[in-house]
């Protein structure tokens, strides 16, 4: 990872949570570069997730098999965490895993050296806060999208969010993270031409 990169994750951060200058470098010593190609997994289902990732450049879904079938849960774009919560909180094995969607780059902060950080580095324990706050709002307005909103009305968040990666993305993965089957993505996508 270069120094240029790896200040601008630490300056991404600090729009979230302003960070001093120690902690910059606290964090600095723990960050690892993860550069895996397009479908590739980072983190095998089953596995027991132990770092929060951020994209740095890319794309990466958290997923799971439900009857045999494909879901996405999760998309995450430049700059977005990717963690799978549940296992990386309670220390179980994730029924999740979590793959790449195009050649991407992630930076990893192994997370139990990371909370040891928080009681002499308060700004990084409310950065850190703030990020799975926001984890959970938009966690909880997913919910509500897939409750209150059309599948249309989905798929133009989704596209609004990142449309040049959209476009790279399988429509397998993006049909079930709408809850909606491929054909009927594919009908949404014709009629918005």
């Amino acid at each position: 990872m270069t120094e240029q990169s790896l200040d601008a994750f630490l300056d991404h951060l600090h729009t979230k949570s302003p960070l001093s200058q120690a902690s910059r470098t606290a964090l600095t010593r723990l960050a690892a570069s993860i550069s895996i190609h397009n479908l590739e997994i980072l983190q095998p289902i089953g596995k027991t997730c132990r770092n929060i990732y951020f994209v740095q450049h890319g794309a990466a879904r958290i997923y799971y098999y439900k009857q045999d079938k494909d879901i996405t849960e999760y998309f995450a774009f430049d700059h977005d965490i990717i963690i799978r919560a549940e296992s990386l909180f309670t220390g179980m094995p994730s029924n999740k895993g979590i793959q790449a969607l195009d050649a991407t780059s992630f930076i990893a902060l192994a997370a139990d050296p990371l909370f040891a950080l928080f009681d002499a580095h308060r700004d990084i324990e409310r950065l850190f806060y703030k990020l799975v706050e926001q984890s959970f709002v938009d966690t909880i307005h997913r919910l509500e999208n897939l409750q209150f909103c059309t599948a249309e009305e989905r798929y133009r968040g989704l596209l609004n969010q990142a449309p040049q990666i959209i476009q790279k993305i399988p429509l397998k993965y993006i049909a079930s993270y709408l809850g909606i089957t491929q054909v009927s993505l594919s009908r949404i996508r014709s009629l918005m031409v």
